[in-house]
């Protein structure tokens, strides 16, 4: 039987306590918290940099920290947004290298962490870190100190249409590899494309989808520390067999340019009903509902086997957190900004009503229908307690490892590497990243 995870142990707990009604007041008046009214201490004008990742809230992050300035006349907040497709740790170090450090940026945590540990603010001591769902602090915690505040909790799978599915006349939900592949046929049947395949983004295949065979394994973590002593290996383990199968149905009933195919088109092209089926999260809801309104859709697991009870799960995490670079000379200012953010009434509807996260904060309350449906599947695997781990930011290297096996796989897709070869270079790149 599967280990329960701590992340699946803190998200049920977390689960339990949201209540419906996200539009009820807190305890917390936006002018009395902390950081409301602040004004760089003497008065004069202060500017926190923040440089984050996540383009699909960047609109909506721009209007909350408006709303901060305004009750901070004396702040002012300049919002830089490098991602979706573009290279988010690569811009990062560029920016430290160029001498034009943010003073608040992400942090995936775990080798992230490390890497990054040395420009970290110690964030133990913030009056948010009591009310934090306890395996969101994993991992950004070292040494016993907390660096990160979480931004939220998401999940992923396979998105679904379930106007198309209806259309194939699916009446049973897939959860096995075969069921899956039913589907995709009575799909195909009908005219409609099962899958749309974004590969020609390195991280869905290098963080999400190899993230499968991982997470899918006995035990993850002693399978990660067995790969790093040296005792597990990839080549020859029958969870990255199983894994492939899934990966070939995807690429057979899938479009035909998959490695030219980005984050915009495929979810455009999903949202639009132009395929059925794309593996993607709850981060989607957003732009899909922009351009889709009346689009209904759900989550489906990703089964790499016939095993329903090891396949009917969802995939659930911290995706990021907020850090703090501790060289700033406005870090106490920013401290104000992230404490606001999930204390004050403002920023707690903006967090769950305008980003549609789900919160990794106890004094958060969410209201499902307002999160949108996939964020209420996730929250309905959760507490059946159907989740499996995130582990890309377990990973040697990190991000380096991550863009390494996207790499690996897009080969794969191309035909340019065999199965075999590909976990071989799996392993090897492994070998080399690990300390």
């Amino acid at each position: 039987m599967k280990k329960i995870s701590l992340l699946s142990l803190a998200v049920v707990l977390l689960l339990s306590i949201i209540a419906v009604g996200c539009g009820q007041k807190s305890d917390t008046n936006p002018s009395t918290s902390p950081g409301s009214g602040s004004s760089g201490g003497d008065g004069k004008q202060v500017t926190i940099k923040l440089f984050q990742f996540k383009v699909e809230i960047a609109d909506q992050l721009s209007k909350l920290v408006a709303e901060y300035q305004k009750e901070n006349p004396n702040v002012k907040i300049q919002v830089d947004t490098v991602g979706g497709g573009a290279d988010y740790g690569a811009a990062l170090l560029a920016k430290f290298n160029s001498g034009d450090k943010p003073d608040i940026f992400n942090n995936g945590g775990f080798s992230d962490l490390d890497k990054w540990i040395e420009n970290l603010e110690d964030l133990s001591d913030q009056p948010w870190v009591k009310d934090l769902v306890p395996a969101a602090k994993e991992p950004m915690t070292k040494d016993g100190k907390l660096y990160g505040q979480p931004l939220n909790l998401e999940g992923y799978g396979f998105l679904y249409n379930k106007d198309l599915f209806a259309q194939a006349g699916i009446t049973e939900l897939p959860k096995t590899l075969t069921q899956l592949e039913d589907a995709a046929k009575k799909l195909q049947a009908k005219g409609i494309q099962p899958f749309v395949n974004g590969y020609g983004e390195w991280w869905v295949l290098g963080n999400h989808f190899v993230n499968i065979p991982f997470a899918q394994q006995p035990d993850p973590n002693a399978f990660i520390d067995g790969l790093n002593k040296g005792t597990a290996k990839i080549t020859g383990n029958q969870v990255f067999d199983d894994w492939v199968k899934l990966f070939d149905l995807q690429l057979q009933y899938g479009n035909k340019n998959p490695l030219q195919t980005d984050y915009k088109t495929q979810v455009t092209e999903f949202a639009t009903g132009k395929a059925a089926m794309t593996q993607q999260g709850n981060w989607t809801q957003v732009e899909i509902s922009q351009t889709n309104p009346d689009i209904k859709l759900g989550f489906l697991p990703m089964p790499i086997s016939d095993d329903e009870a090891k396949n009917d799960k969802l995939y659930v995490g911290v995706p990021n957190n907020w850090v703090i670079n501790k060289n700033s000379a406005v870090k106490e200012e920013a401290k104000k900004f992230l404490n606001w953010m999930v204390t004050s009434d403002i920023g707690k509807t903006y967090i769950t009503e305008q980003f549609k996260f789900i919160p990794a904060f106890t004094t958060i309350q969410a209201d499902e229908t307002l999160l949108g449906p996939l964020a209420a599947d996730i929250i309905s695997y959760s507490k059946a307690d159907k989740i499996l781990s995130w582990n890309w930011f377990k990973f040697p290297g990190g991000e380096a490892s991550s863009k390494k096996f996207g790499d690996i796989m897009q080969a794969y897709i191309a035909k340019q590497k065999t199965k075999d070869q590909m976990f071989d270079e799996f392993q090897k790149t492994w070998d080399s990243l690990k300390k």
